[in-house]
Parts: structure tokens; C-alpha cells; sequence
């Protein structure tokens, strides 16, 4: 396989993180926040734009809640909106083209079988399995669905009414652990002290009103819409959700163990390791074979590590002693990254 470049994020890495605390009682979905479920969690940080801080911030506020018990991992959210508009009724409709809230979650952090789930204003849903990143070959799983997944909208105003004088939509999202075990580190749901990767996404489009409806608003150079906003609680550093490498960081807390979050030494190696495999994908890109100099790919910049690469014609590994030097940590050509 003849392996393309890609871009690397302009961005440090400080991905955001949660502590998600047990839930409390059963859940009795209808799309509001403001109840005593969700009491026990707190607000994460206001959303950013995509790239962070390389654009200004969003225009409208968008936060979020997390919860988890034995059978499920609990999302909220709440999205300030003065114009709520949707369209899409269908499943797996790419819901992206209305206004959208989207969950990303990639259990086990190695960015490859990964979920991604988007939602509407009209409470319709798309949910699909991403085996590995688009920038590596894909491909998505558009039929997979979430068995016992539970959904609702709540609307403070009126949805596709210009003249509602609406104020925000939130949602609440029980997705269960039978069917995120998948893609999860040895098929089962975490345990209190681990965490998962995870970020979110809002998609923001321009509209305005003509004859009574929101209508997305055109471009007089291309008669196509304005690209949309993308709002999300971790940035990305480029407009792409798709590098789950920086995602977010949610650790499960069962209420007894610290609630402190400290980034590990190995989640810095890791970081490394993603950005020599940028660099080796986009010199292969350029000369049309990889390298094994590592030099040729850390040129002046600060490294902590001592990289080992192997590579073939179509093939890389790159190897490095994780932090307590007991074990390997590896990168392969297709951003594959495991721990041997």
C-alpha cells in the first residue's frame, strides 16, 4: 500500500480532562439537565472552536455532563441556540448537515475501533464504528449500531421556528457498556482509576430566516453554504475529529478512590511516538520510502526519546521503553499504537 501524508496539529499538547463520577439512581430520560441525576456531575469546560486557540471563541455556549453505573456511560448536554433547526428524520442520516452535537469515544486510546455518535434537534441519530482513523484507510462501519441505546431532546422554545425566541436544546445520551465492550481494552467496561478517550463535537451552521424557514445561508461566490463551525471540548489543533490521539481524557471515579487526574509520563511518550509517525508518513509522502534515520524526522526540535525504527517498503515500526522501562510502547505506518 502506498501510504499518503497527512497534517500534524498545530497545537501542544493539553488535552482535557473529566473526572466522571457514579450515578446515582436511574435515569428517566427526557432531555433536560436541570434534575437531581445530574446533580452529581459537573459542567466540563465551555466548548472552543476545532483548532483552539488559533480561532476565536465559539458565539454560543456548549458544556457537558458525564455519569456512569454498572450498565451505562451518561452524557448531557446543553447547547445555547437561538435559531433550532433540524431536518433529518431518518437513522444514520449524516446528521452533521443539520446542526449537531457528536460524542467520540475511543476506549482502549491505541485510535483505532473507535464509536462515533451524532444527534439532532430531532432526537435522530447516527452511530457508526470507525475501524481505524479515515487518514489511515478506514473504513467507517455506517450498519453498526448501539443496541440499548437510549436518547432524548429537550427544546427551551421551539424547534424550526424563527419567531420561538428559543434559548438552547440539550440532550441526554445512555449509551451501554454491552455494547462499547467491542473496542474496549479486554472486552469489558473500565474500572474506577482508568480512562477512556473521549471528545465532542457541535456542528454549528449560518442560517437565516426566508419565507418563514431557517435556511442555511449561501456563499454569493460558490452558491454553497458556509463551511460550518465546528465547537468541541478538546481541541483538535486542524479541522478533524478523526485523531483520537487528542481526544480527551475521562477518568471513572467510583467515589472512593482520588479524584485527581495527572497526565503519565507514558501519555507523553505516546505523543511523541504520534508525531514521529506524522513525520514519517509525510517523508514518505515526499520521497516515496520510509526511514529509519530518526534523525531525518526529529531534526531540531526537543525530543525525550530515543526512537528505534524498522521499516520495509511499505511498512514502519517505531519503538520506545515506556516510563518504567519494563515494557515497549509502538507505532506502526496505519498510527496503530500498542504496548508490549
Amino acid at each position: 500500500m502506498s501510504w499518503s501524508g497527512m497534517p500534524e496539529p498545530n497545537i501542544n499538547y493539553e488535552p482535557r480532562h473529566y473526572i466522571c463520577r457514579r450515578a446515582e439512581g436511574a435515569l428517566a430520560l427526557d432531555g433536560r439537565v436541570d434534575k437531581p441525576f445530574w446533580e452529581a456531575a459537573v459542567w466540563s469546560e465551555d466548548f472552543v472552536d476545532i483548532e483552539g486557540d488559533l480561532k476565536p471563541k465559539p458565539t454560543k455556549r456548549t458544556r457537558v455532563k458525564m455519569l456512569w453505573d454498572d450498565e451505562y456511560f451518561y452524557f448531557a448536554a446543553e447547547m445555547e441556540e437561538d435559531q433550532i433547526w433540524a431536518t433529518l428524520t431518518e437513522r444514520d442520516s449524516v446528521i452533521f448537515y443539520d446542526k449537531d452535537f457528536e460524542i467520540f469515544i475511543d476506549p482502549d486510546g491505541d485510535s483505532h475501533q473507535y464509536y462515533e455518535f451524532e444527534i439532532n434537534a430531532l432526537n435522530t441519530v447516527w452511530d457508526l464504528l470507525l475501524v481505524k482513523p479515515y487518514r489511515d484507510g478506514g473504513p467507517p462501519v455506517n450498519g453498526w449500531d448501539i443496541a440499548g441505546l437510549k436518547t432524548a431532546v429537550h427544546i427551551d422554545g421551539e424547534l424550526n421556528n424563527p419567531e420561538a425566541g428559543s434559548k438552547k436544546w440539550s440532550v441526554e445520551v445512555a449509551i451501554p457498556w454491552q455494547s462499547l465492550r467491542e473496542c474496549a481494552a479486554e472486552g469489558r467496561p473500565p474500572v474506577a482509576g482508568e480512562f477512556w478517550r473521549v471528545n465532542f463535537s457541535r456542528v454549528e451552521w449560518q442560517t437565516d430566516v426566508k419565507e418563514g424557514q431557517y435556511r442555511k445561508v449561501l456563499n454569493p461566490d460558490t452558491g454553497k453554504p458556509y463551511p460550518e463551525d465546528n465547537w468541541v471540548w478538546s481541541p483538535m489543533g486542524l479541522i478533524n475529529m478523526h485523531y483520537p490521539e487528542l481526544w480527551g481524557y475521562v477518568m471513572f471515579s467510583d467515589g472512593v478512590r482520588g479524584e485527581e487526574f495527572e497526565l503519565s509520563r507514558d501519555e507523553m511518550i505516546k505523543w511523541e511516538l504520534r508525531k514521529l509517525y506524522y513525520k514519517q508518513r509525510n517523508y514518505y509522502e515526499q520521497h516515496g520510502a520510509f526511514t529509519a534515520d530518526a534523525g531525518l524526522l526529529m531534526g531540531e526540535e526537543m525530543w525525550s526519546i530515543e526512537p528505534v525504527i524498522e521499516t520495509t517498503r511499505s511498512m514502519f515500526q517505531i519503538t520506545v521503553p515506556s516510563s518504567d522501562g519494563l515494557s515497549m510502547l509502538c507505532i506502526r505506518e496505519d498510527g496503530k499504537l500498542w504496548k508490549e
